[in-house]
Formats: C-alpha cells, structure tokens, sequence
C-alpha cells in the first residue's frame, strides 16, 4: 500500500493517476481521497492527480491526541510533495484541505504552482469563534463516545450538507458510507486538534496581503460560514479570483462536479499558460465611480 513518511514520522496513504503539471488534493473533514474522485477522472488526462488521507484518516496512521494542528496538517502536505520528489505543484484543497492548503501558500509560497482554496471559513468569523470550537468539540466527544456510524448520520444533515443531500441522493449517500468507514479517534483528534484550534482568517489579513501565488476562492452561495471569509480572502489576496457557485452548500466538488471542473480546469490552463493576473490596483479606489482625476 503506498505511502509518504512525514517529517514526524507519521504514514500517509497515496494514489496517484496521470502525467503532467503535478495537482495535490486535499480532502474535507468529512471526506478522504475517495472524495476527489469527480476531480481525478476529469483532470488526470492532463495533470498528475495526487490524493491522499489526511493524518487519522486510515489507511493513513492515526497518531495519539497531540500530533494534530493547522501547522502539522499544513506540513502534511509539503511531505506529500516531498515523498514523491516533487517541487512544485497546483495544491487544492476543500474545506478543511482548504485551511490546510491556503497555510501552505502562506508558508510555502515557492513550492506551489497555484492554490485552490474551497469552501474554507468555518469558525473564522470573529463573533463565532467560541461558538465553533465548542461545537467542534462536542462533536469530537460524539465521534469518540458513540462511534462513527452512529455520528455520521446527523453530521451529513447539517446545514450546509442538505444541498448535496437534495442535488445528489445517491453521490450524498455513498460520501454518507465513506464517512461512516472513517477512524472515531483519528476524526476525534482531528477535531479537536485541527478544526477547533486552527486561527480565524480574519486574524491572517497580513498573510493575505502578502501573498501573490495564483489564487482561485470557492464556495457555495449556501455556506453560510464561508461566504464572508471567502470575500476577505478576494479583497486582500490580490492574485485571488473569486467562484460563487450557485444554491450550492459545502461539498461542492461533489454537489455539481462538472461546474466545478470546468472553474478548476479554466483556472489551472490560465495559470499553466502564464496568463493569471494580479489585481490592477486602481480596482482598489475608494470611491464608487471613479476618481476626479478620471473627468480630467
């Protein structure tokens, strides 16, 4: 079974498909590598397509309670691209993966080609932040005290997963199964080392504004704790595009996979030919229909 060692010695499971400019993907929470699939099918006949299990995600290890943060996981996927000798790569990454990949271009700027940060802002906002790392470790008690199949269930009805439920029955129920399958303690860990110690957004603006990798934001008008972070990250990344996709929730490489394809595909040709831009900075006026300057 192939895997990467990690600088912390932790085993994480792989597969690769395709050849060409290097794509890691990074899975959610709620999913794993089988969760790209959508993505691998389309894009490997013209890209190396590498998916991988997050650390607690087997057949990844699962490692005690401590070997778990927004850093490690960020790290995580830098030893992803080690291991397979890899210098640079297109890195996207959803929801958790979408945390985890946007810290990576923060840290790791010169190792990727472009970032894909989707579905990322849950618990960011200032006036949430208590109220998700409560949540987020109750949730943690729930998967460690009653077990995945139990959880699984209620955690796939949230307000943001209906969409997915109602667009897809039969893709909402197989993710359903997947997530079920999924390590209690390592989903546990996860949550409580990952998801609700990881700082909001809204505490990185200085990163953002530094940060001039090519950028493409996305999200569903639908989820509801990612449509805000999404619009600061467009203002202040100034290589950041911005897809809203529409009655869309959080799974969005699964709710509507070929809408979602044709954005990742646009963005990674438009970056591959060299043509992404950075913002023109007189987007940037403060005034609403130009500067006195302009009617000169």
């Amino acid at each position: 079974m192939p895997h990467i060692t990690t600088s912390d010695g932790v085993k994480l499971y792989y597969e690769e498909t395709g050849s060409g400019a290097p794509i890691v993907f990074v899975h959610e929470f709620a999913g794993d590598h089988r969760a790209w699939e959508p993505q691998v099918r389309y894009l490997a006949r013209r890209y190396r397509c590498i998916t991988f299990n997050a650390r607690g995600f087997p057949p990844s290890d699962v490692p005690p309670q401590g070997q778990y943060s927004q850093a490690r996981a960020r790290d995580d996927i830098r030893d992803v691209l080690d291991g397979l000798g890899i210098d640079r790569a297109h890195v996207v990454g959803l929801s958790m993966g979408g945390f985890a990949t946007l810290h990576f271009g923060f840290e790791y700027p010169d190792r990727a080609l472009s970032l894909v940060v989707a579905g990322c802002g849950y618990g960011a906002e200032p006036d949430k932040r208590e109220q998700f790392a409560r949540e987020a470790n109750a949730q943690a008690d729930r998967f460690a005290g009653q077990g995945m199949e139990a959880t699984a269930k209620a955690y796939m009805h949230g307000p943001t997963r209906v969409q997915f439920l109602n667009a897809d029955p039969r893709g909402w129920a197989e993710s359903l199964a997947q997530l079920a399958e999924h390590s209690a303690e390592g989903s546990a860990n996860t949550m409580r080392g990952v998801q609700a110690m990881r700082p909001s957004l809204f505490e990185l603006t200085d990163q953002m504004k530094t940060l001039t990798v090519p950028t493409l934001v996305m999200t569903g008008d639908e989820d509801w704790p990612c449509l805000e972070p999404a619009l600061l990250m467009k203002r202040l990344i100034a290589s950041a595009a911005l897809v809203v996709m529409p009655n869309a929730g959080h799974a969005i490489n699964l709710e509507d996979p070929g809408l979602f394809n044709q954005h990742l595909a646009d963005f990674l040709h438009t970056v591959g030919t060299g043509a992404w831009p950075m913002r023109d900075e007189r987007a940037r006026l403060g005034t609403i229909l130009g500067s006195a300057e302009d009617d000169a």
